[in-house]
């Protein structure tokens, strides 16, 4: 008789995490609103091409 030879079960994939999930985002000045009602102020909104999250900073 052969030799038996035992096999591996495939290790189950884990789910891909992008540059975002890592804090690695790509931000975009967004030209739409440059100027917050509420604070009076100018501000700059940052949106990731990537995943869409927004950051806001103002001026």
């Amino acid at each position: 008789m052969g030799d038996v030879v035992p096999f591996r079960k495939p290790a189950k994939k884990s789910p891909r995490k992008g540059m975002c999930q890592h804090g690695f985002h790509k931000w975009v000045v967004c030209k739409e609103k440059q100027f917050d009602v509420k604070q009076g102020k100018l501000v700059t909104v940052y949106r990731c091409e990537r995943c869409g999250k927004q950051k806001v900073t103002a001026h």
